[in-house]
């Protein structure tokens, strides 16, 4: 019996809406849930953090500043039993929305939603120093793919409702529609499609509506009108940029380093929050010691008629922020908070709590900018302007160098301040930090954590599943080509038979000596001398082209085609011969992509298949070879493996070799072995005991 389909899915199938209709009422529901989930959200947030810090606080006065230490402790055991339910939730949640979209159709588990916003509100409330973004925008993408897996959509439609959701999550949290179609566009698509970008602006303007209907229409920082003093004052900005990279790279590292130490700890997943938390616990304790410390009016980080203070890195930040903005925080505080508030949220987000690193990058950036300005007043009182700029512009430019989001970073900052005067300094200081870091570190703080699970973003697409299909599987082997000698009406007659837009040119000896493609034609057309008669394809081919090797894996072609833009490449042999293999296209690449993706797949089945037969006895292990070790020059037949270890592959000169008998041993190599590890942990001990005899062949 087929089973009963589901009622929205039935009457989908049975009224089959228009498809543009259908998006739509889509887009206005997952935005409309959005934005009342990001208004729970936030209000969830308030709630918890009113109550650990002014109700405990007051109920047990005589903890006093151990009320730091003790309540991020408590968030962090309430948060890790919700991690263990859905580990999707652990971290700041953008980069599994971004695995999502790519390998995964855009499906994203219901229960995500739930305890990522459980989690990050527990976890933000009690102290943690993370955003209240990076959760909404996995809430909200979460909805939108439930809902397009209830309906049994295509995958392309429910990415749509995926980013739409994100879109909403950023427009409602921080009532800024732009920024939150501008989010969704440039760092989880990749990039601009006509066909979903409608739709994500719905979404937002329906987040934004709801969000404003319950809480008010107001930004989300008061700041003053400010505008550039001196045309000289933009140089300073650019600094402020250039600066901002450096620190960029500074905190995502220290995340980073924060990630592995805990992911490598041998300690139980659910108490490592718990971890994180006494840890900021004892930052905040200790920054709440320091002599002189001053809290600006509105900068105490606390619910209304509260009494007690949190330390300024702790939760997101956004009254310190806005005291930077206005310029009421001091030299020295924002100085240490540079380097604080990154440390804060790597032991938060570091041990397994849940939060968002989109407001850390703000509140770092603004501290960097605000201190910059403070600087700059004193070396360049007639240039600059009020540190409350530089800080305003901070965080765009720290917010650009760890997203690598530039457009993004000018449009939040401009909603979240309504202050358009500064857009130039904005766009100034935010493109330079984004290609400057992007120069020193090419991963961003959302694609860091994917490229340590081996999954590499270009282009909305996972270019590890690139590496694994080779040139020569999806290549045309017999392309159409042409003799260098032909004519130019051959030339023109082989483009209308063949509806190709290029070929390889072959010299007498049918070796490959260049191509043509019909940019090349209308180039000589449009000179003003041009002729046909006597024009062979060698005049209007280019010579010596790039080209790819059949043995080569995908993403060297790719590689090869971007900085032309390339459309396609001939294929050579190794052997220097100039012998045409095939060519390779754009269309050859995307089809190269679904064979990948099949082929991951399939390896990971196969790889859970066996995952209960993996056994701690054996394993891998990679040694260089030196120049004192007896085993060097001899060959492989010769030396005396146990029937334990199997030598797998020689690293030499950055090339891989798979080990005959005949191969030679030489000093340098990074020889990879496998077997039992009691043996491999001898394995020096074994190749030095053989008896080297004279090579006769090299490998």
């Amino acid at each position: 019996m087929t089973p009963k389909q589901p009622t929205l899915s039935w009457c989908l199938d049975r009224f089959s809406p228009p498809e543009g209709l259908l998006l739509l009422i889509l887009s206005v529901i997952v935005g409309a849930t959005t934005g009342v989930a990001s208004v729970f959200f936030v209000k969830l947030i308030f709630a918890i953090q009113n109550f650990s810090y002014g109700s405990v606080s007051e109920t047990i006065p005589f903890l006093g500043k151990w009320i730091y230490v003790i309540i991020p402790v408590l968030g962090g055991l309430l948060v890790g039993p919700l991690i263990l339910m859905a580990q999707e939730a652990k971290g700041h949640g953008v980069p599994e929305v971004m695995q999502a979209l790519i390998l995964r159709g855009g499906r994203i588990r219901a229960r995500v939603a739930v305890a990522k916003i459980t989690a990050s509100a527990l976890c933000i409330g009690t102290g943690g120093s993370a955003g209240r973004e990076g959760p909404i925008i996995q809430v909200g993408a979460a909805l939108g793919s439930s809902l397009g897996q209830i309906l049994r959509l295509s995958d392309e439609r429910i990415r749509n409702l995926v980013a739409c959701g994100a879109a909403a999550g950023i427009a409602a949290t921080f009532n800024a529609p732009i920024a939150g179609v501008a989010f969704a566009i440039e760092v989880l698509m990749c990039g601009l499609q006509m066909r979903a970008f409608g739709n994500v602006v719905i979404a937002a303007v329906s987040a934004s509506v709801v969000s404003r209907s319950i809480i008010g229409d107001k930004f989300a920082f008061q700041v003053p009108a400010y505008s550039m003093n001196s045309p000289y004052e933009i140089i300073l900005y650019l600094i402020l940029g250039l600066t901002a990279a450096i620190v960029g790279i500074m905190f995502m590292k220290m995340l980073n380093y924060s990630e592995d130490i805990f992911d490598n700890w041998k300690f139980p997943q659910i108490f490592k929050p718990a971890i994180g938390g006494l840890l900021l616990g004892i930052l905040g304790l200790a920054y709440m010691n320091l002599p002189g410390l001053s809290f600006p009016p509105g900068s105490a980080a606390h619910g209304a008629g509260m009494d007690t203070a949190m330390p300024h890195m702790y939760g997101a930040g956004f009254p310190f922020i806005e005291a930077a903005i206005q310029g009421n925080a001091s030299l020295w505080i924002l100085v240490a908070l540079i380097f604080l508030k990154p440390i804060a949220t790597s032991m938060t987000l570091g041990s397994g709590n849940s939060g968002g690193v989109f407001a850390p990058s703000l509140f770092t950036g603004a501290m960097l900018g605000g201190a910059m300005g403070h600087l700059f007043g004193y070396w360049f009182p007639s240039v600059s302007g009020n540190t409350g700029a530089f800080a305003l512009v901070g965080m765009a430019a720290l917010f650009s160098a760890t997203a690598r989001a530039p457009l993004t970073a000018m449009l939040i900052v401009f909603e979240m301040s309504n202050d358009y005067f500064m857009i130039l300094p904005l766009m100034v200081a935010g493109v330079a930090a984004s290609y400057f870091s992007q120069w020193l570190h090419p991963e961003s703080i959302y694609t860091m954590k994917l490229a340590k699970r081996g999954v590499r973003f270009s282009e909305g697409r996972d270019m590890d599943i690139m590496q694994g299909v080779k040139v020569s599987e999806v290549m045309k082997s017999k392309p159409v080509t042409i003799q260098q000698d032909g004519s130019f009406s051959e030339l023109m007659a082989l483009f209308q038979e063949n509806n190709l837009l290029g070929f390889p040119v072959m010299n007498n000896k049918n070796k490959l000596c260049g191509i043509v493609t019909l940019q090349d034609v209308h180039r000589a057309q449009s000179a003003d001398n041009f002729t046909s008669k006597g024009l062979t394809v060698v005049d209007l081919a280019v010579e010596d082209p790039i080209t790819v090797f059949p043995d080569e894996p995908i993403w060297i072609a790719i590689q090869k085609m971007s900085p032309r833009d390339l459309a396609r490449l001939p294929v050579i042999s190794r052997d220097g011969s100039g012998t045409l293999c095939g060519l390779i296209s754009r269309s050859d690449i995307l089809r190269a992509y679904d064979v990948g993706l099949v082929r991951k797949q399939r390896g990971q089945i196969v790889e859970h298949q066996v995952e209960l037969r993996k056994t701690k006895e054996n394993g891998y292990v990679e040694f260089v070879l030196k120049e004192e070790d007896m085993c060097n020059g001899a060959l492989v037949i010769d030396l005396s493996l146990p029937d334990t270890i199997n030598m797998v592959s020689i690293q030499r000169g950055g090339k891989m070799i798979i080990p005959r008998g005949s191969t030679a041993l030489k000093t340098g190599d990074v020889i990879t072995v496998y077997g039992r590890l009691k043996d491999i942990d001898r394995i020096k001990d074994i190749l030095n005991t053989c008896t080297v005899k004279p090579a006769t062949e090299n490998a």
